[in-house]
């Protein structure tokens, strides 16, 4: 097949131009061939870490139903060195904190919930490993240590229950008002009718009926059992 002059000259350019930039163009094909492979790589690398890391979470929920609290800490250990950046690293260190508080390992309950703050994405699983830090402080009575886990701003469906705790804390430390507040910036955060609204409500007449005094015996009763102590009515 015969070109005519322009032809020609075309089929001289494309040759000139591959000679010089053909090198650069296969580097890039290949470039984006091994970068297309490592993403595929990378993909199937995390799924099966989220199998892997899903199938241990499993068996760590079983722990948790029969109460085994050392297997529960002992799969979440697993789970959390083998599988950290999967989603099931972060559950796994709130159920291991909670079996170490459960069986009196606030330090160990501590760290795992620090691990959290520090790795977990999402802004609401952050908030809930904070208060539950807090609260951990405040059974170890470091009260200044809790109320600064407190100081952050949280997401508003927990902006209710940071500032409940932020009630308790005060009132260990005996500051009747300031926890009174903190009680009423809670129920106003709280759904109406709600069974925790109405705890709520108890907290406030207790302090309401003190006349600013604080019974920390007869509230500390109230937070971890029933009371036979009746509100102090004397006016």
């Amino acid at each position: 097949m015969a070109y005519d002059l322009e032809e020609q000259e075309q089929i001289e350019d494309i040759k000139a131009w591959w000679k010089q930039y053909g090198n650069l163009v296969i580097l890039a094909i290949t470039a984006a061939a091994l970068t297309f492979a490592g993403f595929q790589g990378w993909r199937y690398y995390r799924n099966s870490q989220t199998v892997a890391a899903s199938t241990l979470y499993q068996q760590l929920e079983q722990a948790e139903r029969g109460g085994d609290l050392k297997k529960v800490r002992g799969i979440a250990g697993q789970i959390v060195d083998r599988y950290g950046s999967t989603p099931y690293a972060v559950l796994a260190a709130l159920s291991a904190a909670r079996a170490g508080f459960d069986g009196g390992d606030l330090a160990g309950a501590k760290t795992q919930l620090q691990w959290v703050v520090d790795n977990a994405r999402e802004d609401e699983v952050r908030d809930v490993a904070r208060l539950r830090l807090a609260g951990v402080l405040l059974d170890e009575k470091n009260y200044a240590e809790a109320l600064k886990w407190l100081e952050v701003k949280p997401v508003d469906s927990m902006a209710g229950l940071y500032a409940d705790l932020r009630g308790d804390i005060l009132l260990a430390q005996g500051k009747a008002a300031e926890a009174r507040g903190a009680y009423q910036l809670a129920f106003d955060k709280s759904e109406a009718g709600s069974p925790y609204r109405a705890t709520l409500q108890l907290k406030l007449d207790s302090l309401g009926e003190a006349k600013g005094a604080v019974n920390r015996e007869r509230w500390n009763s109230k937070r971890h059992g029933p009371s036979n102590l009746a509100p102090n009515t004397e006016h």
